[in-house]
């Protein structure tokens, strides 16, 4: 029998990882991650470099596309004059809080209709009339009904964001493996408990597919609509710009419409990933 006031001992003789061994392995780890990054960067960088050269070397005339050098320092004296913080401001506010209710309006919607064939058939009729409707083309609508203040702007975004959101909401609750809703079913699982625990996790990775073509519509189409009747956000900064021939301006403002645009849509993907952990990934590298 061992003694027990040996065990500390023996326990502590154990062999532990050694700093050096551990060092190389995060190493490696951050190569890894860097040159997964540099990769998918390459594009850009290609697009950065063929920006900055064109215009240089005379292919395109530099008073209507200026290098990206230019752009960037014209940027840079926006944000630090505060111009740009208060475009951004204002189109970030009216975008989310349009697409924010969107997504509390039509998700709901969307999972009721995909869910409850009568009330499918009572709207499908109407949701094909709207859903083949360009919501810029309804702008002059929201403008004369709403006015030109923020409530026209918002009401907008909310109609732009729905279609997408709703359509793959139904498409989501339709698409569902009928196989598991039988499985289901068999289990003694009642409608409510069959919509909670098959339905709604099996339709979640379409859900997000749509809530992610809003976030790209909201900021699309709020920029056309800042470029009428506005005084503040990207699209009147683009706009301003224009009319007053302050060109790296506007490249400035577009480039920073595109970069919100990407970071919105990354966050909706961490979104998707956290909500829908069940899936599993077969890409190959």
């Amino acid at each position: 029998m061992v003694d027990i006031a040996e065990r500390p001992a023996a326990t502590a003789a154990r062999p532990a990882v050694p700093p050096a061994a551990v060092a190389p392995a995060r190493t490696g780890r951050l190569l890894t991650l860097g040159g997964r990054a540099l990769h998918r960067s390459v594009a850009l960088l290609a697009l950065a470099a063929i920006w900055e050269l064109v215009p240089r070397t005379g292919l395109v005339d530099r008073v209507f596309l200026p290098p990206l050098s230019e752009v960037l320092v014209a940027w840079w004296e926006l944000l630090r004059s505060g111009q740009l913080a208060d475009h951004v401001g204002a189109s970030l506010t009216r975008s989310l809080t349009g697409l924010a209710l969107a997504v509390a309006t039509a998700i709901p919607l969307g999972l009721l209709i995909g869910w409850y064939r009568p009330l499918a058939d009572l709207l499908s009729p109407l949701l094909e009339v709207f859903r083949n409707t360009a919501a810029l083309a309804l702008l002059p609508v929201f403008v004369l009904i709403l006015g030109l203040g923020e409530t026209s702007k918002i009401a907008l975004v909310v109609y732009a964001c729905s279609w997408p959101i709703l359509l793959n909401t139904i498409a989501g609750v339709k698409g569902v493996d009928p196989l598991l809703v039988r499985s289901a079913r068999s289990m003694g699982l009642n409608h409510l408990r069959l919509f909670q625990k098959v339905i709604l996790p099996a339709s979640v990775p379409t859900v997000f597919t749509g809530v992610r073509l809003a976030g790209a519509y909201s900021i699309l189409v709020l920029v056309a609509a800042e470029m009428v009747g506005a005084k503040a956000g990207l699209g009147y900064l683009v706009n301003y710009a224009q009319y007053n021939f302050a060109i790296p301006d506007m490249y400035a403002g577009i480039i920073t419409i595109s970069a919100i645009g990407l970071v919105v849509n990354q966050l909706l993907v961490a979104g998707e990933r956290r909500f829908s952990t069940w899936r599993v990934d077969v890409t190959t590298a």
